[in-house]
């Protein structure tokens, strides 16, 4: 009996952790979630209300004097912890990395407001006043391509140069994927599980690998609070400014320097699922063209085309990614 003991013993230690792991809760603002890099807060107004956004800024060893400044802005699925390797790399090799949560974002508060590409770029633009910054690159993932996209148009004399990897927006989603309402979204979002989560974060990688599931745990473990129905209203909100507010047809009016970092496996299309035609899904979001395409529009833009690679460069590929971004830096 004893010799039967002993082993179920050591299975339930080694099972203690796993589910303690699926039970994890956080907040509407991720407060037990520990980023890698210190997080401050700005205080931002909108709609007459003062609400938190998060950032980070990462200087670069001491040794390094004067650095240049480099934006990275998140994708909508993500938070700026996600950037983890990027600021690792980029401070090391002599720049100062800021990196801030948009409002409905990550650490960022979940504000119930009308959310645009235009008061997003301000609050970010404030962000740069607040830390005495005049001039930076900013790159944008995804959704961030989108809004960085909207920060060069609005602050040119801001933005040195503008990095977009494998951003979102390079086509009209209007004339795309059916409309829904807020309701209808917000409905959507409430129906989320883990498993849902998982599969679609799936659709970013050409293979998954253990190591990508953190940014799996982190929404799923939102799911279980009670901050989750106002996380949701704010994601479809969110999700309608993507919709109702494109960016591709003013490539053509950004003058400054742009590098497309494009991963030719990505087909993300936001709100794929609500095109009922699979024959018609296939049609968009061909990145192999929609790099190009967007890349001919830009005036002054590097195209690098990454084979083997999808929606996530620089957590997919970093050293790819990384290379890329670099040598345009130098440059």
């Amino acid at each position: 009996m004893k010799r039967l003991l002993y082993p179920l013993l050591i299975l339930l230690l080694f099972e203690i952790p796993a589910t303690a792991q699926s039970q994890r809760v956080y907040n509407a603002t991720l407060s037990d979630y520990a980023y890698r890099y210190p997080v401050n807060y700005l205080e931002v107004e909108q709609e007459g209300q003062q609400y938190k956004m998060a950032y980070m800024d990462v200087s670069p060893p001491a040794t390094f004097k004067n650095p240049q400044t480099v934006v990275l802005l998140h994708g909508k699925n993500f938070l700026g912890a996600y950037w983890q390797q990027t600021i690792n790399f980029l401070a090391g090799q002599g720049y100062r990395v800021v990196v801030p949560d948009q409002l409905g974002f990550g650490k960022s508060d979940k504000a119930e407001v009308h959310y645009s590409f235009h008061q997003l770029a301000q609050h970010t633009r404030n962000l740069l006043e607040h830390l005495k910054i005049n001039q930076a690159v900013v790159v944008g993932h995804s959704m961030g391509g989108m809004l960085a996209t909207r920060f060069a148009l609005m602050y040119p004399e801001t933005t040195t140069k503008l990095v977009l990897e494998n951003p979102i927006g390079l086509e009209d989603y209007r004339r795309i994927v059916p409309y829904k309402s807020l309701e209808e979204l917000y409905q959507e979002e409430l129906k989320r599980t883990e498993t849902g989560i998982r599969d679609y974060h799936k659709t970013y990688y050409t293979s998954w690998k253990p190591a990508y599931d953190e940014w799996v745990r982190i929404p799923a473990a939102q799911l279980r609070s009670p901050d989750y129905p106002l996380v949701a209203r704010v994601s479809a909100y969110t999700y309608a400014m993507i919709y109702e507010q494109p960016v591709v047809y003013e490539f053509s009016d950004l003058k400054m320097p742009a590098l497309l970092v494009i991963g030719l496996e990505d087909r993300t299309v936001v709100g794929k699922a609500y095109i009922k035609s699979e024959e018609e899904r296939k049609k968009y979001g061909q990145y192999p063209l929609l790099g190009q395409q967007t890349a001919g529009a830009i005036p002054n833009a590097k195209l690098v085309e990454l084979t083997g690679v999808g929606h996530i460069p620089h957590i997919e590929a970093p050293d790819q990614f990384h290379k890329a971004l670099l040598e345009f830096l130098k440059q």
